[in-house]
């Protein structure tokens, strides 16, 4: 663990909220996590060379010399050992390897920060459920023209919306989840 994340943190309790974000808060760091989540440990060789396939879209075979050596610099002097300061990887500089470190799992938490024009997903499920438990409230006590729809269809119409709501909830979740798929969620 880095000195920066030891004195920090505390004792050893890993990288602080805000070192969190700021490992977040970059692409190619992002980047670095959906590699170490999905593949494990890495020599920054490699790394490089899919982090460059990833930002030029293309294949790791097809990286150019260019390409590669840009970002492994930027892995090199800035990210990684930032990365390592936050207790995120384990960074050799002088073997060129990086692990990943038992706080790079805490990052998937991180990544759920609600977008600037949406709702939090805990606050769509409580108006959905308000929504459906006043439906079926008007239903039950005969509320027209609630009371024409009957209980049963009324019943059936929330339960899909509430399947339809987590199937999309799930489906954005694992989209947007470093270490899953092939792509990390920017690309």
């Amino acid at each position: 663990m880095g000195a920066a994340a030891a004195e920090s943190s505390g004792d050893d309790e890993g990288p602080s909220r805000q070192e969190m974000f700021e490992t977040i808060s970059n692409e190619r760091r992002r980047m670095v996590v959906h590699s170490l989540q999905r593949d494990g440990a890495t020599d920054l060789r490699t790394l490089s060379r899919q982090v460059a396939a990833w930002e030029n879209d293309t294949e790791p075979s097809a990286v150019s010399a260019q390409q590669r050596r840009r970002v492994y610099n930027a892995l090199q002097q800035s990210h990684l050992p930032k990365m390592d300061d936050n207790a995120v990887v384990d960074y050799d500089h002088d073997r060129g390897t990086v692990e990943p470190t038992d706080s790079l799992e805490e990052l998937t938490v991180f990544l759920e920060i609600v977008p600037e024009k949406e709702i939090s997903w805990g606050t769509y499920y409580t108006l959905l459920g308000s929504v459906c438990l006043a439906l079926c409230s008007a239903v039950a006590l005969g509320v027209y023209p609630f009371v024409l729809f009957g209980m049963a269809p009324t019943a059936l119409a929330c339960s899909l919306l509430l399947l339809g709501s987590g199937l999309v909830h799930r489906y954005r979740s694992e989209r947007l989840s470093l270490g899953t798929g092939d792509l990390p969620s920017e690309v």
